[in-house]
């Protein structure tokens, strides 16, 4: 069994990470630059104890994404869900490789942002933001032995970590349902943990809610039909129950 290892956190009280994850991804030089980036830019001048930074965010939202995966395996999916795209006999064939790919992913998921996050971005050349960077980075050299000690395809990684946003690179149906995960709009990793986590620091109120009752409500479902969309041909997608 690989060796398990735990990481004091505000928000989640133990973030765990696998002894390989921490001597690849977490100990790369891409990873660990996020320590001198604040997730809120600039906000600490007004609120000063928004001074926590994107490398504490990265391991929340690894550590929620492992959360919602687990829960949606667990729960499979509903009798009304038909998959015709084999996703969840691919979850059931290949769990344990997905799960580390949105482990990666979720650690991987905001390595290109610039210095004061995205109050910097205006600044990147014209095409660039902190998504396509983030990709290039997963792609980049400098990652490649860390993907491969962990046996992952780093384009998957990117593809998940990413979702829409890595342009050029279609997702596949796994892969579109595992993104979610970490980028949804309303159940993603991401946005989950910046809302505890700015909350927390800042100390408001507004943005603590119950993650852990959200959590245990995911699972597969069928994405809500639009106009003139035909039954079969809506994606699945992850959804509150």
């Amino acid at each position: 069994m690989a060796k398990t290892l735990e990481i004091r956190d505000p928000i989640h009280v133990f973030v765990r990470v696998f002894r390989d994850e921490r001597d690849t991804l977490i100990d790369s030089i891409p990873f660990q630059r996020l320590r001198d980036i604040h997730q809120l830019a600039m906000t600490y001048l007004v609120y000063p104890g928004a001074s926590h930074r994107r490398f504490e965010h990265s391991l929340g939202v690894m550590e929620l994404a492992t959360s919602c995966f687990d829960r949606i395996v667990a729960k499979g999916a509903p009798d009304n869900v038909v998959d015709d795209e084999g996703i969840t006999e691919e979850l059931n064939r290949r769990g344990d490789y997905w799960r580390s790919v949105v482990r990666a992913a979720a650690l991987c998921h905001d390595m290109g942002h610039t210095p004061f996050s995205h109050a910097a971005e205006e600044l990147l050349p014209d095409g660039k933001d902190h998504e396509t960077i983030t990709g290039e980075l997963i792609l980049s050299n400098e990652l490649q032995p860390a993907f491969e000690r962990l046996q992952l395809d780093p384009e998957a990684v990117a593809r998940v970590a990413l979702g829409h946003k890595q342009h050029g690179r279609p997702l596949k149906p796994i892969e579109s349902v595992l993104t979610e995960i970490i980028t949804g709009d309303a159940f993603g990793a991401d946005r989950m943990d910046y809302l505890l986590r700015d909350s927390h620091h800042t100390g408001v109120a507004y943005g603590r809610f119950d993650h852990n009752r959200l959590i245990d409500t995911l699972c597969l479902v069928r994405s809500p039909a639009v106009e003139d969309e035909r039954e079969e041909d809506r994606d699945i997608q992850v959804g509150a129950q």
